[in-house]
């Protein structure tokens, strides 16, 4: 697969104990990603934070949450991108969902040679 120029980036924000299913959520919305061939989506846990319930959740011992906050990070061409904004409205019950314009300077995976442009 080939990215280059401009794209668009979705950025979820979940918690790390929402389910789907009886499994991850974060999961669930990777493995989702990966069978509709979306170039690729990572999920970065977050050490502190809170959403819209106002509720702090933070890894600092005194005060340690089983519910850390997740983004789950996929990038790809805008068409592709809005298509998978369908699947996530059945998928997330609760949390954000944001949309980014963004510009692709390089996309080479494990044993790929970069193509000249």
């Amino acid at each position: 697969m080939r990215l280059h120029g401009r794209a668009c980036r979705v950025t979820i924000f979940i918690g790390e104990t929402d389910q789907y299913h009886h499994k991850p959520l974060y999961t669930e919305i990777v493995h989702r990603a990966h069978a509709r061939g979306l170039a690729g989506a990572s999920v970065f846990r977050g050490i502190e934070g809170y959403g819209a319930s106002s509720h702090i959740h933070t890894s600092r011992i005194l005060s340690l949450s089983e519910d850390l906050p997740l983004a789950i990070v996929i990038v790809d061409a805008e068409e592709k991108i809005v298509d998978f904004l369908l699947e996530l409205d059945d998928l997330i019950d609760e949390g954000l969902v944001i949309l980014d314009q963004v510009e692709v300077y390089r996309y080479v995976g494990r044993g790929t040679a970069p193509e000249d442009s």
